[in-house]
């Protein structure tokens, strides 16, 4: 028996990156169809890759400090073991660049790391969304073609959420330190409001730190409900698929939202730049320097002519 070819995937964080390099994972996936496959990663999204058809194996850095020896032997013994013949770097952080050190001296290694045998040295990468990045690494490593991430493949019992018939899903809330890219969560509730007067439920999802932002939507809608602190990462792209719409933040679950197929209204402020970071699909990009310049009747607009 031919032993199989070792392929070693690095994607390790975060959440919204992590949903953009679905695509080159399919990429990967279907230019070694016969290769037995391993993603590295971190533990928030390792279950999201196990259940995914991309991978073989899925292994959890635990990211050590480069001054923290006993747990770098551990992560070079761990990736010397396997023998890879080949090595995408999806990071392509300072991180994952020094992990080029770790594996077996010569294996090839597509990324950024000094000597690596397949370099993305296009001088605009970081100009380049990281869609068109990711893709743009793969073809100078000989693959071709990739495609958008695509989360059609998640299965889940959705029947313990209660869904309503139809609904738009909310995510109004984002990272707690980063409180520019929030949209007010007044405004959410006015949608939520609108929705309803037209018989259309808002389920709102999110994590404790969203508590205040999903708190001041169900005060303002008798139509809101919340799933806050009570989906996972698959439970969100399938919920997604049953939304008639999502509206959100330039957060996480909106780039999973996106990736099942959703019609989605992402909101931007200055804090982040849609050209380089915003999903694709049936996506309406709305942009503020200042999401409090952001009104309520043009996030209603966006909306009515992405489901019209």
């Amino acid at each position: 028996m031919t032993p199989q070819h070792r392929i070693l995937v690095i994607k390790l964080s975060a959440l919204g990156d992590f949903v953009q390099a679905m695509g080159p994972f399919a990429a990967i996936r279907a230019h070694h169809p016969d290769a037995k496959i391993t993603l590295l990663t971190t533990k928030p999204y390792a279950a999201l890759a196990k259940a995914s058809p991309y991978f073989d194996e899925v292994w959890v850095d635990q990211r050590p400090k480069p001054w923290d020896v006993p747990g770098m032997l551990r992560l070079r013994k761990m990736l010397r073991s396997a023998k890879f013949e080949m090595v995408y770097d999806l990071q392509t952080s300072e991180r994952s660049s020094r992990y080029f050190h770790l594996v077996h001296t010569g294996t090839p290694w597509s990324g950024i790391a000094t000597n690596a045998s397949h370099p993305h040295d296009n001088p605009d990468r970081d100009l380049m969304h990281t869609l068109d990045r990711q893709a743009d690494q793969l073809r100078m490593a000989g693959i071709l073609e990739t495609p958008l991430p695509d989360l059609s493949w998640v299965e889940r019992d959705l029947r313990k959420f209660r869904l309503p018939q139809k609904f738009v899903l909310m995510v109004p809330g984002g990272a707690a330190h980063r409180a520019a890219k929030r949209w007010p969560a007044e405004r959410y509730g006015a949608i939520a409001r609108r929705l309803g007067e037209r018989g259309i439920n808002s389920v709102l999802i999110g994590t404790r730190e969203d508590k205040d932002a999903i708190d001041a939507v169900l005060a303002s809608s008798k139509t809101a409900m919340s799933l806050a602190d009570h989906t996972d990462l698959l439970d969100i792209p399938a919920i997604a698929r049953q939304a008639w719409a999502a509206i959100g933040n330039d957060t996480g679950p909106m780039h999973l939202a996106a990736a099942a197929g959703c019609r989605s209204v992402v909101l931007f402020s200055n804090e982040s730049d849609p050209a380089l970071c915003a999903p694709r699909g049936r996506v309406a990009i709305l942009r503020k320097p200042d999401l409090a310049q952001l009104e309520v009747d043009e996030v209603w607009e966006a909306l009515a002519a992405l489901t019209t």
